[in-house]
């Protein structure tokens, strides 16, 4: 009996070597059709074919040539960068910023916006994204993705805001009406666990499958990576570890009312300022949220740089934060913790080791605990790379005719 032909395999391994191809001219390009077949293992004929199938469909170009002995110089190719566009956004309590990125990553566009004069959470976002893509000189058709990095909960079900305690005007069916609005595909995701997508990529746990990362800023959360996957929970609260039930602070009844829960109380921005305060550190006061993290960050950087003198200030917040981290680890046992936020990138190195001793002390679980290695908009980063790798597994993944 003859062996039974699989149906469409020629097409799919044309739709895998050059998926393969165009992710290594992303990461090592621009390259020659003979470097490609070099490194994918593709004879000389077949990587030319590849190079022609890619460059007709618009997603690689030539950008050069290589000198090389007799004969013509080798054309270089490389990814064309308009072949797509997506947005990354950073949605906070005083403002938005926009990034536009093209899909070799490149950052092209960006803007930022207050949300204080306005009620329309619509119109913000419509503004930023257009803004953003215009700036990056792209049509908004040409964006095939934005993701928006929110605090609160996002239902991993409908992708919808379920509940956004320092967005009161942000609620259920705003992804549809944003959706309708651009005419593009949009996505809600927790912006702390879009701050674990970047750190993964290039911060403190590149390379790292499992971690946690613990969010100290005007609040505290949490996110959750396992097996190099954000994990949400069945409703999405995955790593709202404000409302652990810690010991040393007040325990609120009812979480829908204003009231803090328990954990936020002991490590929030506003107890890093009181402790702060208690041992010489004093800030200015804050009125805004945003404003309240940069004050407690400020004292914290205080007390780091008085060595010795502001020791009993990282000892204290090493103490609360540990309550946090401990609970987390010793349930899920990660390798690492990451700690980030403005508090915690400000405690630096004398905070995490701290921490990582109180949790050594009154758990049975060792986690490495380190500060963030991005010092910059993490959460708008986290955003971009999200569009990006669904963007790029849309445009790359049906190369094939």
């Amino acid at each position: 009996m003859s062996a039974t032909r699989l149906p469409g395999t020629p097409r799919l391994l044309r739709a895998l070597n050059d998926r393969a191809a165009l992710e290594l001219l992303l990461e090592r390009g621009p390259l020659t059709r003979a470097r490609i077949g070099e490194l994918t293992g593709l004879s000389k004929v077949t990587a030319s074919q590849l190079v022609e199938r890619l460059e007709e469909r618009g997603l690689v170009a030539r950008v050069g040539e290589q000198a090389g002995g007799r004969g013509p110089n080798a054309q270089l190719y490389a990814v064309r960068p308009g072949s797509a566009y997506v947005v990354g956004v950073d949605v906070g309590a005083e403002r938005v910023v926009a990034a536009c990125a093209d899909i070799t990553g490149a950052v092209v566009g960006r803007v930022e916006q207050s949300t204080r004069d306005t009620d329309d959470p619509v119109g913000v976002v419509h503004n930023a994204v257009v803004r953003a893509a215009s700036s990056a000189g792209a049509e908004l058709s040409a964006v095939r993705r934005v993701v928006l990095g929110t605090p609160g909960l996002v239902d991993p079900q409908t992708g919808d805001i379920t509940f956004a305690f320092n967005l009161p005007r942000w609620h259920s069916g705003l992804l549809a009406a944003l959706r309708e609005d651009l005419d593009t595909p949009v996505v809600f995701e927790n912006d702390v666990n879009l701050a674990a997508v970047a750190e993964a990529q290039s911060g403190a746990a590149r390379g790292t499958a499992d971690f946690v990362l613990v969010w100290v800023d005007a609040g505290v959360g949490l996110a959750i990576m396992l097996g190099g996957r954000l994990h949400h929970g069945s409703s999405g609260a995955a790593g709202e570890i404000g409302y652990l039930p810690v010991p040393g602070a007040p325990i609120p009844r009812d979480v829908s009312k204003r009231a803090k829960p328990a954990f936020q109380q002991l490590a929030g921005a506003d107890a890093v300022r009181a402790v702060a305060a208690e041992h010489g550190f004093a800030t200015a006061d804050a009125v805004e949220q945003g404003a309240a993290a940069a004050r407690a960050a400020e004292a914290v950087r205080a007390a780091v740089a008085a060595g010795a003198d502001g020791g009993p200030v990282l000892d204290e917040l090493a103490r609360r934060l540990a309550l946090g981290v401990a609970s987390t680890c010793v349930v899920l046992d990660p390798p690492l913790v990451v700690l980030a936020g403005a508090v915690g990138q400000a405690g630096g190195s004398a905070l995490a080791e701290r921490v990582q001793h109180e949790v050594a002390a009154i758990t049975l679980v060792r986690p490495r605990v380190v500060t963030t290695g991005l010092t910059e908009e993490p959460i708008l980063r986290g955003a971009l790379r999200t569009a990006l790798d669904a963007v790029r597994d849309e445009v790359f993944g049906s190369t094939v005719g």
